[in-house]
Formats: structure tokens, sequence, C-alpha cells
């Protein structure tokens, strides 16, 4: 491939520099200059940055990578697979190599195929066995107690995941906004502590951002603080938090943790909420670190957005799109514990028992029977177009409002209204706590970073309207009010990517400007401005950098064109950031589109927990 075509495709985006420099490297130390070889560690390279673990050839063979450009071909399935296997830096699973080569045609850059390996073994090792001292007569006497309702024959979800916590060393709890994941957390480690009374259990409730972390903590404190949990059993509930990064122990400037397979961690059990957002390397480290014993508890939501960085784990271990029931064993043992009868899995059950680890909570406590909020993500779950689009336009839901911002209308008087009354009085308060906590009421989310519906645009647009309106001096780079978020992890400072801030005076420093970032204890860390790694302000938001975070309100922007990147994922969890009232901006071809389209991304995960 020449130079050229490279340069053309690194215009389209197809390839970064990084690709292209990451494919001569591999070539050159090799000798091996075979143009198919080239390519394929190209694209490797720039699949892992679209967010896959791995690049799937025979979804490229074939395939021409610019339309205008007959020789930008991909060669053929069989004749490029044979071409990588005789190429020394191309291996089997299990050799040494730069490029490992599948049996399925799937290409991994070494590291990701050994993170996706050692992930699925660890979780592998907690299916083969559950908890057998667990007593079912004392089971069923603790799980009366802390759930005292829902009994037979109404299922109670809650329940079915307490238990299956309780008799698995591996599980799963996905739910939506509201279905009472945090409830179920908390009773599950009341639940753990009384079974083991009077041994105690070592916890760690971790999330992969601060701001997650530090709302979980709030919601089990929260929890705990009821009559059900006054039991001298469970007087060791855990009621600390972190990121996943502390817990693990970052190295400053390093990929590297303190702790790994030959230091592991000192836990009996780890829960992940908002475990979705986890990428590959992120939770494939966590699982090495921890003791074999170890419970992995892991809640999030399948059908919100994958991670950022690469794979989408709590997916292919929910095996996304495949409707699983429980072994007729499991429903036994439920039905003695707690009175439900569930109807078992029809057909053959799967080897590796991993469906009797994965419960959906579908329930919803948040959103009622009049909610749009709840209407409207449960149509974009379903991939129901007209159904989202129904609700949109009905009017009649009080909390779900659409404009459609196609027609001539006065769009800056119109957003000068929604800033004005979403970030207008934020300032007025004087507890930085209290501002912080008053601005997190309201937030602009949008799908893309540039163009007039970007994230860009829109921040200038809130700062010149907040400007105009007296609420802040933004005629310098830092002034009171102005909201930060970070966007690179800073592991000496804890600041990580996703965590938000505000600057505000400091009276400690003599009213110095400071940015004020929440703790995971609940008072406020400040820094220098200058010290903070990188950032951007953030009145808008991407749906992305929003996972983890909920706001009473939010104004959610669409695309003024079609875009590849609005999915079925990006829209339900834009909606589903809203707690009581969403206004969402758009044409209708983009929600049909978005809803209709979801996203895959490629790896060897699922395939090696469920055995397709």
């Amino acid at each position: 491939m020449n130079p050229e075509h490279l340069q053309r495709l690194y215009n389209e985006g197809l390839l970064s520099h990084l690709d292209i420099h990451f494919a001569h490297f591999l070539t050159g130390a090799s000798g091996d200059i075979t143009p198919g070889v080239f390519l394929a560690a190209a694209l490797a390279s720039g699949y892992t940055r679209q967010g896959h673990i791995c690049l799937d050839l025979s979804t490229m063979e074939g395939k021409r990578l610019l339309e205008v450009d007959a020789s930008t071909w991909c060669p053929e399935l069989n004749d490029w697979l044979d071409t990588l296997k005789k190429s020394a830096v191309v291996g089997e699973p299990g050799e040494y190599k730069p490029l490992i080569l599948d049996e399925r045609g799937r290409l991994y850059l070494y590291r990701y195929w050994d993170y996706q390996e050692k992930l699925a073994a660890g979780i592998k090792r907690r299916l083969r066995g559950g908890d057998d001292r667990i007593d079912c007569m004392g089971l069923k006497d603790k799980m009366a107690r802390l759930f005292p309702s829902g009994g037979p024959p109404d299922v109670d979800w809650q329940k079915v995941a307490a238990f299956t916590a309780a008799t698995k060393r591996f599980c799963l709890i996905s739910g939506g906004p509201g279905t009472g994941k945090t409830t179920v957390i908390a009773r599950i480690l009341a639940l753990l502590l009384a079974l083991a009374c009077p041994n105690r259990i070592r916890f760690a409730l971790v999330a992969p951002t601060g701001k997650a972390a530090a709302r979980l903590q709030q919601a089990v404190e929260y929890v705990a603080g009821t009559p059900d949990y006054a039991d001298p059993c469970t007087e060791g509930m855990p009621l600390e938090t972190s990121t996943i990064h502390r817990l693990l122990g970052s190295l400053p400037h390093s990929p590297y943790f303190r702790h790994n397979e030959k230091n592991p961690l000192p836990v009996d059990a780890v829960v992940i909420d908002e475990a979705s957002m986890v990428d590959l390397a992120l939770m494939s480290k966590l699982v090495q670190a921890l003791p074999p014993q170890a419970r992995l508890i892991l809640v999030g939501d399948k059908d919100q957005l994958a991670s950022v960085e690469a794979g989408a784990v709590f997916g292919d271990i929910c095996n996304t799109g495949i409707i699983h029931g429980f072994s007729n064993r499991f429903c036994e043992s439920l039905r003695a514990v707690t009175g439900y009868t569930v109807a078992p899995l029809a057909g053959a059950e799967p080897e590796s028992g991993l469906q009797d680890c994965i419960v959906h909570l579908e329930k919803n406590y948040r959103f009622g029977a009049e909610s749009g909020i709840g209407a409207l993500s449960l149509a974009v779950r379903k991939g129901d177009a007209p159904g989202a689009m129904e609700v949109l336009r009905s009017g009649v839901c009080r909390d779900v409002t659409w404009r459609d911002v196609s027609l001539p209308e006065d769009r800056y008087g119109a957003m000068r209204a929604a800033v004005l009354a979403g970030f207008g009085d934020y300032l007025r308060l004087s507890e930085p706590q209290e501002i912080i906590h008053r601005f997190d009421r309201f937030r602009i989310l949008c799908v893309v970073r540039e163009g007039p519906f970007g994230v860009v645009a829109l921040n200038r647009l809130v700062e010149r309207i907040l400007e105009e309106g007296g609420i802040i001096r933004g005629d310098q780079r830092w002034y009171k009010g102005r909201p930060v978020l970070i966007t690179s992890n800073d592991y000496q400072l804890r600041l990580f990517n996703g965590d938000v801030g505000i600057v505000l005076p400091d009276p400690a420093t003599g009213n110095e400007l400071r940015a004020f970032f929440p703790g995971v204890d609940g008072r406020c860390r400040t820094f220098h401005p200058l010290r903070l790694p990188d950032h951007e302000t953030v009145y808008a938001m991407t749906v992305h950098k929003s996972q983890g975070s909920e706001f009473d309100e939010v104004l959610f922007i669409l695309p003024d064109r079609q875009s590849p990147i609005l999915s079925r994922e990006v829209i339900y969890t834009g909606v589903t950031r809203a707690r009581k009232r969403i206004d969402i901006w758009g044409e209708e071809s983009a929600v049909r589109d978005g809803v209709t389209r979801r996203v895959e991304r490629s790896s060897g995960l699922r395939e090696m927990l469920w055995g397709k």
C-alpha cells in the first residue's frame, strides 16, 4: 500500500498516524512487507481505537476501503488468513507474538487477546462452583427478613438477585435506572454479612469513576440506615467506596497496578457498580487481582453504552440480545429458599452455568405507568422507533418534551431560556458542596463534540448566555463558576476521567480561585486550576461522558444530520440520565435512524464464556 493510499485512509478517518506507524514498525522489524500483513496490523490497531477488542477479518474481506480507489480492496478471507499465518509477527492463541489470530479469523493485538483470555478464565473459575457452605434454611430465614414483601406468586427479582449473589461466586445484576440496583446492593451486603456471622467479610465497593463511587456510597448509606438493617450481624456493613483504580493501587505514569495476580487484593467480595462502563483492560486487571475464592458481583445496565475504551464486557457477559433462562437445578434451589416458581431454560442447558449467575431487574420503582421517560426509554430499548416518536410527539407526558429543530424557530431564544432556567441560580448558593449539588441538577447532553449541535459550540454559547445574564464573568479562562470535566486520569491527584468540579473562590487561600471536586466522603477536595489534568468546560457534555451520572433535568440535543455515532444505546443512555424531566431537540429522521442502529463491537469474550 503506497503512501498516497495511506494518506487517503488517514484523511477518511479509517486509520490514524498511530495505526500506520504501528504497521510500519511491525513489518519493518520482521522484514515482512507483505501488503496483507501491513493492512491487517493497521486495521487491528484502528479497530481497537474504535472500541473493538479485535478485527474480525470475515467482515472486511473483499471490502473496498476507499470508494474512489479500486486498488484499496481488502484481500479475500482465505488468502488473507494464509498470508497472516505465514508471518513472523502473527501467532496462534497462546503464543507470544505481536498479533494473535484465532481459529474464527479474529485478529488481536497481543495485549487485548491476553486481557480477554485472563478475564474469561477468571470468570470461569468462579462458575465452577458456588458456595456449598450455605445453609438453605438459614438463607431462607435471613432473606425473609431482608425482603419482607414480594412473596409468591409475585417474583421479587431483587430477592432473586440476592439469592444468586449469596449462592454464586460470580453474579451479574442488570437493570435500568429506577429498578433498585443500589437497594439490592445494600441488601446483598447485609445478607452476606448475616450468613457469615460471627465471621466478618472484607468487602470492596467500587465504581469506574469518582462521581459514580460517591453516588454509590451515598445510596448505600441511605439504604443501610433503614430499620431493616438493624441487626448485630450487619454492623460491619461497608459504607466506604472507591474507584477501581484506587482499589487496585495505581502506579504513577504506568498502566500497571500495585495489586495484581502476584499481589492479590485483601478482599472476600468485590461489588462493581456501573459495571457497563468498565473496559476490557481494567476489568481483566481487577479479576486478575482477586483472590481465588473472592466473590465478584457486577451491577449495571446491559442496554447502556459500553465503555469508552475497548470492549463491551458487561454486554458480552450478559450475551446481550439473547434471552437465557435458569437451569433446572437453580430453579429448584430458588423455590426451596424463596418459594418462587420460575420456569427453567427450555432445551439444552449451556455447559458454562453462566445463565444461573445473571439476573435482570425489570420492575421500575422510579418511572410509573404515567412516566414519559419510562415509556420512551422502553421504546428505545426495544428498537421501536415509531413508539419512541409517538411518546415524543404526543405531548401528553409532562416529563418529556420534544422540539423539532428542523422547524424555523428562534433557536437562540429557546436555548437562552433553557440555559437560564437550568444554570441561572447555581452560583447564588454559598457552600461549594451546595453549588456542586445544584449545578448537577441540570445538564445539556450532546451526541457529538463538533458542529453547531456539538459540545464545543454549545459550551461557548452557554458561557455567552450566562455572561450576558450577569451570572458569570467569562472573559478569562478561569472564572468563578466555571464547571470543568476531567478528561484523563491523574493517579497522583486521584482525579479521573469523568470527574466534574467547579472553580470557586477558596477562603482558605485568600479567595484565590480553586477547582472544587466532590470527594467520596462527601467533603470537597480543592486543586489549583493549573494542577488539573486534561479538562474541558462542562455545561454541555457528550452522552458518553455522562455515564454514571443522573440529573433531575436534561436537555438532550441530537445532531442536525445523520451520524453513525447516533445509536440506540446513545439515545437510551441519554434519556435515562434524566430523573424527572427531559427535553429533546432533534429531527425525526435522526431519532428513527438512531433507535434502529445498534452498536456492535468485535470480541471473542462472548464465545469464550457462552461456548458459542
